[in-house]
């Protein structure tokens, strides 16, 4: 399955790992019951997954505060991946 994931193209054009590397990886790992693994392959795996439920509960059933709760846990989401980001980044420069 790893053969067909498709590359980083930021990654081939700058030379160092996107907000997005590694979830192609985590999402394989999540599906091969690896949920550790998954996790630190890129720590955003579980609140994206949070969030594509909360999207699906959301879309198919919306309330007058589905706006807001859709805002705070993609907020919660922007938090999360820049910050594992910033620690990925960190490790690979020091």
């Amino acid at each position: 399955m790893e053969n067909y994931m498709l590359p980083c193209l930021f990654k081939q054009t700058f030379g160092f790992d996107c907000m997005g590397c590694g979830l192609q990886r985590a999402a394989l790992l999540l599906s091969e019951g690896k949920f550790v693994a998954a996790f630190f392959m890129y720590p955003a795996i579980y609140p994206l997954l949070i969030l594509a439920l909360t999207l699906l509960k959301y879309a198919l059933k919306p309330t007058e505060k589905t706006g807001r709760i859709v805002i705070f846990v993609a907020a919660g989401n922007a938090v999360v991946i820049v910050l594992a980001y910033c620690i990925k980044m960190k490790a690979l420069f020091l």
